[in-house]
């Protein structure tokens, strides 16, 4: 019965160390995270043409991105997650 109760505090205790890392971790608003995804994308200026910034509404980030050919999907560079509430 010890042990049971051990592994279950364990379990809890890294759910909610993993939930508050996830909760304070990331931009404060999408604002900021946009603000540095462009920022970012003017170091690759001299191909503006095939990177980008784009808004990922489902997962609430902003992604820096480099377009392939047509036939390819494009090259996430970096991810920008930002807090949604």
């Amino acid at each position: 019965m010890q042990i049971f109760n051990l592994m279950l505090k364990l379990i809890l205790l890294i759910l909610v160390s993993g939930f508050g890392f996830y909760l304070f971790s990331g931009y404060g608003s999408a604002f900021e995270a946009d603000k540095l995804c462009h920022l970012n994308l003017n170091d690759y200026s001299f191909e503006k043409d095939i990177y980008g910034c784009d808004h990922d509404i489902e997962t609430h980030q902003w992604l820096l991105y480099r377009e392939n050919s047509e036939l390819k999907a494009p090259e996430i560079i970096k991810r920008y997650r930002y807090r949604y509430l």
